[in-house]
């Protein structure tokens, strides 16, 4: 009984690891995936702890399974974000990595803001919190990109 207990609890845990978002959070790191898998820059600027829009995009978009899936295959995601809640604070390191990618792209501070980027950083296009389907977003993202 334990053993079967045991391989399902492992099941559960790689089935979460497969369907579980591809985030990274350093920029040095997402170009050299990017150059090396031939894929666009996803940049996610977010307050994920107090950004209402940030967390509808979250929800509605970035978390189905559907853009989860494309994403993995089409796009390097990179998220930059900028919580204000005491338990959620980022190291001192990336809090200062995140406002260097805001002072770059993100000068007016608009949250959410999304930066389509080439594999070198360069701007393809930019657009923010829409209320639509995963299937449209993933449309508008790719149409930076062509």
């Amino acid at each position: 009984m334990r053993k079967n207990l045991l391989l399902a609890m492992i099941f559960v845990a790689s089935v979460a690891t497969v369907s579980a978002q591809e985030w990274q959070t350093d920029f040095v790191k997402a170009k050299a995936i990017a150059a090396k898998e031939s894929k666009p820059i996803i940049l996610v600027f977010q307050g994920s702890d107090w950004c209402a829009p940030c967390i509808k995009l979250d929800r509605e978009i970035w978390s189905t399974e559907k853009f989860k899936k494309y994403a993995g295959e089409h796009y390097v995601m990179l998220q930059a974000d900028f919580p204000r809640r005491k338990n959620n604070a980022l190291s001192d390191t990336q809090t200062k990595a995140n406002a260097a990618l805001a002072e770059k792209y993100n000068k007016q501070g608009y949250f959410p803001f999304v930066v389509v980027l080439d594999s070198k950083g360069k701007v393809l296009g930019e657009t923010s919190y829409k209320k639509t389907t995963s299937e449209n977003y993933i449309k508008e993202l790719n149409a930076f990109t062509k």
